[in-house]
């Protein structure tokens, strides 16, 4: 998987296909990813001694297929390639324009 944890992203597929968001977690085992303001769902937490029982709205994970990396130079969706840098270091690149994404 080519993601990680605070890197923009857009859905391209699903309910939220279009909006953008920086990822929140990373569900590696899974292949899947949160990403923030994307895939809200309601949560019911029970109450207890302290507090009482309430319906919370969070972020669900989807699926890493369905988003995109956001090229940092062009602001566009890009797919994730690899270089070798000078200090002998994997990186990830963007495809569309070579820009670094680490």
């Amino acid at each position: 998987m080519n993601f990680k944890t605070g890197d923009k992203v857009v859905v391209i597929a699903g309910k939220d296909k279009g909006k953008e968001g920086k990822i929140i977690e990373v569900l590696k085992k899974d292949n899947r990813v949160v990403v923030e303001g994307v895939n809200i769902v309601k949560k019911h937490v029970k109450g207890n001694g302290q507090s009482a029982g309430s319906i919370e709205e969070r972020e669900a994970a989807i699926h890493a297929s369905n988003v995109m990396m956001i090229d940092p130079k062009t602001k566009k969706r890009t797919r994730v390639g690899h270089q070798i840098d000078k200090k002998g270091k994997k990186i990830r690149i963007a495809k569309k324009s070579g820009e670094s994404l680490d």
